[in-house]
């Protein structure tokens, strides 16, 4: 293994780099076998990484497309071969204070009871634009290609709309307020994600939606099975026939559920995993065979270790998956505001 060049250090080599995005090399990590090189995967990064790699200067004002455009530039300049996107503006409306770093499970919940579901303004996908996809796929560098992901997931917006306390409690005392809720959010993501994937520049499609705690699924596994999984089936099976790849982003301890996730829901790649869950060198020795994985240096190690010890273990793993492939590098989640850049540099200098 070679030593870590401390010019991958800093953002101006990643600005001057010629390396060509390829979709494809993140095609054959989700079919479960070898990319042509390493290949890196991440949910999202953070404003100010996105500016840096990008080019942008750290207080420019910048709204609409243009934070679209600027992604696409930072993912490209640092290797990916593909942009994260919103395919557009749709999203279910809740009291929550969007700008806070940490939001309580309960807060900001607008749905209670019969009476609050029956008066809740229900969005419609379908009078949503998603024009951005056509408009911003003339900006993308050859051979890259979008992932769309969503406005949250299922259980992720029930709980919002909810709040998780209230969600538990009417899963004993009106169950079918409970199932009704599911249905009015999950019907209306398999539509968002139906709209979405037909555009040619779309390669791929995530479904993000946090399940767990780090020792349990956050509602019982008879109940992620009554009123989870069956919506995320139908979002599977709506971006599959579509002829693109579906991709998991879920937090939290899904051991026992890992089988549904491959065989039932039958997601192509998982993304999200914990040092103090299980280590992704772990879940790839246990599911690699089976499910791509996509990511899985903690965030927490990635705050707290040297650069060197971040490029060694990144490298390990791309040492580990080079045989049978079916892995791509990356954070165990996304890269926000408190993880040191030289750090996050670290690990995806790995891959050249």
């Amino acid at each position: 293994m070679k030593n870590l060049d401390p010019k991958y250090l800093d953002t101006a080599t990643y600005l001057q780099s010629t390396r060509k995005p390829d979709f494809n090399n993140l095609l054959r990590v989700l079919e479960h076998s070898r990319p042509d090189r390493p290949t890196l995967f991440e949910f999202f990064l953070n404003d100010g990484l996105y500016r840096k790699l990008a080019g942008i200067e750290p207080d420019k004002s910048y709204t609409g497309l243009d934070v679209w455009k600027t992604t696409i530039k930072a993912y490209s300049n640092a290797g990916y071969d593909y942009t994260t996107i919103m395919s557009s503006d749709f999203g279910f409306s809740t009291n929550r204070h969007n700008a806070l770093k940490t939001i309580s499970l309960n807060e900001g919940a607008v749905i209670h009871d019969r009476e609050s579901f029956k008066q809740y303004q229900w969005p419609d996908p379908d009078s949503f634009d998603y024009s951005r996809l056509d408009t911003l796929a003339r900006e993308l560098p050859e051979g890259m290609k979008f992932i769309v992901w969503g406005p949250g997931g299922v259980l992720e917006n029930v709980i919002a709309l909810t709040g998780y306390d209230t969600l538990c409690y009417l899963s004993v005392d009106d169950p079918e307020l409970v199932q009704d809720i599911f249905d009015e959010v999950g019907s209306r993501l398999v539509r968002y994600y139906e709209i979405s994937a037909p555009y040619q520049s779309v390669g791929a499609l995530i479904s993000n939606d946090d399940w767990g705690f780090n020792t349990q699924t956050m509602l019982s596994i008879p109940d992620m099975h009554k009123y989870v999984f069956p919506w995320h089936k139908k979002i599977t099976d709506t971006i599959h026939a579509a002829g693109k790849p579906a991709i998991l982003h879920s937090c939290g301890q899904l051991e026992n559920v890992m089988d549904d996730i491959i065989d039932e829901m039958k997601y192509d790649a998982k993304h999200s995993y914990e040092d103090n869950i299980l280590p992704v060198e772990q879940a790839y020795d246990k599911w690699g065979s089976r499910i791509a994985i996509f990511g899985g240096i903690g965030v927490d190690f990635l705050c707290r270790a040297a650069p060197e010890e971040i490029f060694k273990r990144s490298c390990n793993m791309l040492e580990k998956a080079s045989a049978k492939g079916s892995y791509a590098l990356g954070s165990g989640n996304s890269i926000p505001y408190y993880v040191p850049g030289e750090n996050y540099l670290a690990m995806i200098s790995a891959v050249r």
